[in-house]
């Protein structure tokens, strides 16, 4: 991997609507302010770590900074109901010295104080430890899954109604369970556990990416998810949510799209199996990308959300195209096309 990093930047693009751009202007000056209200209140920049994934030859580390009282870290909030993590204070253009394989490197967060930075370094395969630091702030541990280079399978999963149950096709109710629950009280879909184990057949070095559309406030709580009931560890890639430079909501599409594209190209050897559910747009983004890139997908595995649904196997070119109601079902149709 070559070293990159996101720049800050608050350009908007010339043709994006009149409204978004002075939406997307008052929501920073209303964050700047706020800012420089909690910075004389003596708040200083602390740090968020997300995991992230790599080669043996580097690795792309995630995270955010934040500003938050002294003595207090955002990192150990744990319990909280979803609404609550949504009340952070992002510090855009913040400096963050990054350390990993004995490699130390400066990168700075972008416009929404997000930190993803491609950093080159000698990696053994499994789960590396990667340090993050802001002045005045104890360094932080975060983790990256660096994959073998010789890596031939990979699984990528989506989380709502995939890992677990929040009921995105009744949208009360979803966003109920987001913004009032917590990881304690989330239910895992039924057999999705059977079916990622498998998948990665007991072999820690197995690429594993979840691919969610939530927002990156949730990502502590779905990795505490994924621990407690002993689903593969991996990286856990999110979004964010509110107004972007020319969107009035980030588009969830575009994000898995250019998530899996990227895939291919840092891990051009691996064959993927794109594990979803019908309730979005996991089929129609799985099949486009199995289209485009027939070589980089071993499979697909579709939970159907819908009452009545009846199991079945597709095909998309030379790639299976499982459907069933529960991840037990998917394995049993999946297992004997891989």
């Amino acid at each position: 991997m070559q070293e990159s990093q996101r720049r800050p930047s608050s350009a908007m693009p010339a043709d994006a609507p009149r409204g978004v751009r002075t939406a997307y202007r008052v929501q920073n000056g209303v964050r700047d302010a706020a800012a420089a209200l909690a910075r004389r209140r003596g708040w200083t920049p602390a740090l968020l770590t997300y995991p992230g994934y790599g080669t043996p030859r580097g690795a792309r580390v995630l995270g955010r900074v934040l500003l938050a009282p002294r003595g207090t870290e955002p990192s150990e909030r744990v319990g909280l109901p979803g609404w609550r993590r949504f009340l952070t204070l992002e510090l855009p253009d913040a400096e963050v010295e990054v350390t990993l394989g004995g490699r130390s490197t400066s990168v700075r967060t972008d416009a929404s104080g997000f930190l993803d930075a491609v950093v080159d370094a000698d990696l053994e395969p499994g789960r590396e430890r990667v340090h993050l630091a802001v002045p005045g702030r104890a360094a932080l541990e975060g983790v990256v899954h660096v994959a073998p280079a010789d890596a031939v399978r990979g699984v990528v999963c989506d989380v709502d109604d995939t890992v677990w149950v929040t009921g995105l096709r009744t949208p009360l109710l979803a966003a109920w369970r987001t913004l009032t629950g917590s990881s304690a009280n989330r239910h895992p879909v039924p057999g999705i556990c059977a079916l990622l184990q498998a998948l990665v057949a007991g072999d820690r070095t197995t690429p594993v990416v979840y691919l969610s559309n939530g927002a990156w406030n949730l990502n502590g709580p779905v990795v505490r998810f994924l621990r407690r009931h002993r689903l593969p560890a991996g990286a856990v890639l999110m979004t964010d949510w509110g107004i972007t430079p020319d969107r009035w909501f980030r588009s969830g599409q575009a994000h898995k799209r250019a998530s899996l594209e990227r895939l291919a190209r840092e891990m051009p050897g691996v064959r993927w199996v794109l594990v979803g559910d019908d309730g979005e747009h996991d089929p129609e983004i799985y099949r486009d990308f199995a289209r485009s890139h027939p070589g980089h997908v071993a499979g697909i595995a579709l939970r159907q959300v819908g009452r009545g649904a009846q199991p079945r196997v597709e095909a998309e070119g030379d790639v299976p195209v499982v459907l069933a109601p529960d991840g037990r079902r998917l394995l049993a149709d999946l297992a004997p096309h891989l």
